[in-house]
């Protein structure tokens, strides 16, 4: 909306950050404001399954699709992400959020995210915590999207970094389980996690840093095993979890349990003698 678009102006300028918004307000499927641009770096927070975001016949030719199934009209996660997709520069690199429905869905969206897949697009996917967000108690995931994972040397602010070829790999994160209480109902990184968090991610990128999957936490996925998993984007899929359960001794734990409601009904039992001279003594005697 108009007033949308000049609260975004004013919040930029306060923070003395230049922009360029476009020239209207306008809806970025429809009237796209930067049909040329090509980014080094996208991060967005677009609307979770929006729907009815063009007509039937509405973006059927549309340039941002080249290659792809036209995105389903019920649902625009995979526009957004073709959206983005179409606008990185050669190197550019793309990290929003969407619901975790993307990560798996089927129909036009399988398809679409078919050939993300095979197109060496997908870099990473990060499964979040619930109740991270002021609108929605649930978790949602982080996709980084990657116009070029091959084997490369980059100088970024004085520094060097050797990036390995990641082009048949999938970061999995799940990250569910991580995060300290933030205002009794929300949860958020501590600095430590993010530093944990942060610190996986590039050390999985490159060559000469250490790596190495965890449970519960971080999986390299090779793209045949995505395609195994028929190209389901979902954590939880290839992400180690520990069956706690098969390091039970059960007959020790038995034996402790037995031991624990032996002393309950013996206690029961005491109880129950106990109340019936209560009440005996009070010249009501209780016959059972």
């Amino acid at each position: 909306t108009a007033t949308t678009y000049k609260l975004a102006k004013m919040n930029l300028a306060i923070r003395g950050i230049a922009a360029n918004l476009g020239d209207v307000p306008a809806d970025t499927f429809g009237r796209d404001q930067h049909p040329d641009l090509k980014a080094d770096y996208i991060m967005a927070n677009p609307p979770f399954n929006q729907k009815d975001w063009r007509a039937e016949n509405e973006l059927v030719d549309d340039s941002r699709w080249q290659g792809y199934e036209v995105p389903s009209q019920s649902n625009a996660n995979y526009a957004w992400i073709l959206n983005m997709a179409s606008k990185l520069s050669a190197n550019g690199v793309a990290g929003f959020v969407l619901s975790n429905g993307a990560l798996s869905g089927g129909g036009t969206d399988y398809k679409i995210r078919k050939k993300l897949i095979e197109n060496k697009l997908v870099e990473a996917i990060i499964i979040l915590p619930s109740s991270m967000f002021y609108t929605t108690d649930i978790s949602v995931s982080i996709w980084i999207i990657n116009k070029n994972k091959k084997e490369r040397t980059v100088t970024l602010n004085d520094a060097i970094k050797n990036y390995r070829d990641r082009e048949e790999e999938i970061l999995f994160m799940d990250l569910r389980q991580i995060g300290i209480p933030f205002e009794k109902k929300f949860v958020q990184f501590s600095e430590e996690n993010i530093s944990n968090i942060t610190s996986t991610f590039h050390n999985w990128q490159q060559k000469d840093t250490y790596y190495e999957n965890v449970p519960e936490f971080c999986q390299s996925a090779s793209i045949e095993d995505v395609r195994l998993k028929d190209y389901s984007l979902v954590p939880s899929k290839y992400v180690e979890f520990v069956n706690r359960d098969e390091n039970v001794d059960f007959d020790k734990k038995m034996k402790s349990l037995q031991i624990e409601f032996k002393d309950l009904l013996s206690s029961e039992v005491q109880s129950k003698n106990d109340l019936l001279n209560v009440f005996k003594e009070l010249g009501y005697e209780i016959e059972l």
